[in-house]
């Protein structure tokens, strides 16, 4: 019984060690590609470019530039969260945001890319009190961050 404990205990570290050599490299074939189906046959879809991020570039460019007027607490290009500090709009010092950027895919879409934005107010007693952002302030930020990212590509293209 222990023998056949052991053997399977081998194949199984075995077969983990095997599917890790088989991980998707740059370059290499897509294992899930749009259009080569979950083996890759067929054909194979262009890659994203990857400019040495783990993230998609233009998504991750755009992420930044958008957010350019608010102070950058923290940006991770390999695990694709970039956060900002508080910023207090000159015009309404009475309150302030914060948002925070997940860039979730390496291709270009609409669906790679998330935005929190998060409000306080100031209370009576001038300290900082949560308050909820619209969502539609969310909704604007990621469109105009996809709207840079596809200004991005295309002159990229030319």
């Amino acid at each position: 019984m222990a023998l056949v404990r052991s053997a399977s205990v081998a194949l199984a570290a075995i077969g983990l060690f095997t599917l890790g050599a088989c991980a998707h490299k740059a370059g290499g074939p897509e294992v899930y590609g749009s259009s080569g189906g979950i083996l890759g046959i067929g054909k194979k879809a262009a890659p994203a470019p990857v400019a040495g991020i783990g993230v998609n570039s233009y998504l991750w460019r755009a992420s930044l530039d958008t957010l350019a007027f608010m102070p950058l607490a923290s940006a991770d290009p390999y695990g694709g969260v970039i956060i900002t500090d508080w910023y207090i709009n000159p015009e309404k010092p009475d309150e302030r945001f914060k948002a925070t950027v997940y860039i979730l895919d390496t291709r270009l879409r609409a669906d790679g890319l998330t935005v929190t934005v998060f409000k306080q107010v100031k209370g009576k007693d001038g300290g900082w009190v949560d308050s909820t952002s619209s969502n539609q302030t969310q909704v604007d930020i990621e469109n105009s961050i996809l709207t840079r990212a596809r200004q991005l590509r295309l002159s990229n293209i030319r």
